[in-house]
């Protein structure tokens, strides 16, 4: 099976707006998800940011979030 490639390779940086606070996020790892036929149904990020010594990851990160807020 031929896995697709990620538009954003892993390492890419973005700003995530979280209510008040806006946070550096960066890629870590790509999802794709499939369905019995072995059709792509889903792709998706996972991305972490630090927040008070801590890292917090969110599993759920769509390709449009991170187009939109790339940092160059």
């Amino acid at each position: 099976m031929n896995l697709p490639k990620p538009k954003f390779p892993i390492g890419t940086k973005f700003k995530q707006r979280i209510k008040k606070r806006t946070d550096i996020c960066t890629v870590v790892d790509y999802v794709v998800s499939y369905n019995m036929a072995g059709e792509i149904v889903n792709r998706r990020y996972i991305a972490s940011h630090d927040f008070m010594g801590q890292s917090v990851v969110d599993h759920d990160v769509p390709e449009a979030s991170i187009a939109r807020n790339i940092i160059n």
